[in-house]
């Protein structure tokens, strides 16, 4: 190459051709592969390229003179040509201000910055981009923290400066919530429903948006009152109108292993005192009640419940896995009876 093409020939071609491509692309971020196009090419002759830049490899002589560059071995004079054509030095920054372009642009077509995980735009990977950032932001966030409290901060790599962190925020100020990103883009979504004439949906299935339903995000909200910060309460219902769930609205609680064990022991204990023994067929099935009451039929027998059990099924898997069982669990179902062999 340097044969054929003298280094200051082969200089002026490659600044020949930035310039062309920089005008063209409004940025000199040239992908590696990239050749100026043939003579014979569609795409040359549309876009005006001379035929002596034909198949110049102006990809590779970008990366070449950044790495000239940071080597110390480029002039002054060469570098302010390439930094007046837009030329960015480090692989690094190079890197940030395509995920930025590819974010602003996901932006600009969604009205969000809030994109999951599996989310592109024109083949970039603007989810996971903007995971990693938000993931350099905490740690920032992390660091200052340390400052403030007068502690030492390990390293600053991998941090987002302020720099970047405002270019973020001027797309959009919410793309880094302290609570999951799917729970701000669904209160965002539903803002803007609201914000469009609609009512807030409290049924699932029925309105979705961006792949996200509404209605069921709506009613896990409410359920999970509780479990949200008095941030995310105080946003739900001053701006969207919501209210948290009512007692009688919300699902019992899901019974644990222990109280599951509870119960069938319970539904034993009931069959003993009946029978006298806990010789159970396999197939037997005992109905109990649970819940509060004295089955008077008053005001507190509503809260009572039966339940059917698997019994004789119980009793075999706990005979099997007596191994496993605490001392006092053995204890306590030999206390009515139980055969171990």
């Amino acid at each position: 190459m340097r044969v054929l093409n003298p280094e200051h020939q082969h200089w002026r071609r490659g600044i020949e051709a930035a310039a062309i491509y920089a005008r063209k692309h409004d940025n000199l971020k040239v992908p590696f592969t990239y050749r100026v196009p043939a003579v014979d090419d569609q795409e040359a002759e549309a876009q005006g390229w001379p035929a002596s830049l034909a198949n110049f490899p102006l990809g590779q002589w970008t990366a070449d003179n950044r790495r000239f560059y940071a080597r110390g071995d480029m002039d002054e004079d060469r570098a302010r040509q390439l930094e007046k054509l837009g030329m960015i030095w480090s692989h690094f920054d190079v890197a940030w201000e395509e995920g930025l372009a590819a974010a602003r642009g996901w932006a600009e077509a969604n009205g969000h910055l809030l994109a999951p995980l599996d989310a592109a735009y024109q083949g970039y990977r603007v989810g996971i981009w903007l995971k990693n950032a938000r993931a350099a932001a905490r740690k920032a966030q992390e660091n200052e923290q340390r400052r403030a409290e007068g502690l030492p901060v390990q390293s600053t790599a991998g941090a987002l400066s302020d720099e970047r962190r405002e270019q973020l925020d001027d797309i959009d100020p919410s793309w880094c919530p302290t609570w999951p990103v799917a729970w701000q883009r669904c209160f965002h979504l539903t803002r803007t429903h609201l914000n469009a004439g609609g009512n807030l949906p409290t049924t699932a299935g029925h309105v979705i948006s961006q792949g996200e339903d509404l209605g069921r995000w709506v009613n896990s909200v409410r359920l999970g009152w509780d479990q949200l910060t008095t941030v995310q309460q105080w946003l739900c219902e001053h701006v969207l109108g919501i209210e948290p769930a009512a007692e009688d609205e919300k699902p019992p609680p899901r019974r644990t292993q222990a109280d599951k064990w509870a119960l069938n022991y319970q539904a034993a204990k009931q069959f003993y005192k009946r029978e006298g023994h806990l010789q159970v067929p396999r197939k037997h099935i005992e109905r109990i009640i649970v819940g509060s009451g004295d089955g008077s039929g008053g005001k507190e027998d509503k809260d009572q419940e039966e339940r059917q059990l698997k019994l004789g099924a119980w009793i075999s898997n706990q005979r099997t896995r007596a191994a496993t069982l605490t001392p006092e669990r053995v204890q306590q179902l030999s206390n009515i009876g139980m055969r171990w062999t």
